[in-house]
């Protein structure tokens, strides 16, 4: 089962972005995210893509506009991240066939996005919105509405977030930083994972 959380790789170089993708990856996060401004990040998005394959979906964060858009497919990514809600960027990921993943914090930005085609939701920052905000969105929300907390949501909150009613999660600093080993990356990852999925109760 593929999990719903999104590794956020932000700060990444290209020299070093396989490695610590393949650390991402053996702990079973499978949905990766190299923010836009990270260093050369189109070049880490090719890289990753060139070498996770059809094992990982790779993409970009920090996406504001529509050409950006289009460099990222480019360089083949096929998941666009955004910090807010912009109908152009989510209209331009989709006609490319990528999934869009915008941020959002009110209702009126939730269905704008989703007017516009949005495959998911990202709440963000989630700490700011709490578990009682993110609940009142969610009440409005179509049925299978997939929404993800991203922004102060990790290992000490999992069981509050998922009890609240979020369907995963977009992991940052808690998962990777820069100038940090792949080994230290794996290591983070695995307690992430582990946490998340006893937060649901599952094995």
């Amino acid at each position: 089962m593929t999990l719903p959380l999104i590794g956020i790789l932000r700060g990444v170089t290209p020299e070093e972005a396989v490695a610590v993708g393949e650390a991402v990856l053996a702990a079973g996060i499978t949905t990766l995210e190299v923010p836009l401004n990270s260093p050369e990040p189109l070049e880490s998005i090719r890289r990753l893509t060139d070498a996770l394959g059809e094992r990982a979906r790779v993409g970009a964060g920090t996406v504001l506009t529509p050409d950006q858009v289009g460099e990222v497919h480019a360089a083949g990514g096929r998941l666009v991240v955004s910090p807010n809600c912009r109908p152009a960027v989510i209209e331009a990921t989709r006609r490319l066939g990528m999934e869009s993943w915008p941020g959002v914090v009110t209702p009126s930005e939730a269905f704008d996005a989703l007017d516009a085609g949005a495959s998911g939701l990202k709440l963000f920052p989630a700490v700011q919105v709490g578990l009682a905000g993110m609940q009142a969105v969610r009440a409005v929300l179509p049925a299978g509405t997939r929404l993800y907390a991203v922004g102060g949501i990790g290992e000490a909150n999992f069981a509050d977030w998922r009890a609240a009613g979020v369907d995963g999660a977009g992991l940052g600093g808690a998962l990777y930083r820069p100038g940090q080993t792949p080994a230290q990356v794996a290591e983070q990852a695995r307690a992430l994972v582990a946490a998340w999925r006893a937060a649901g109760g599952e094995a």
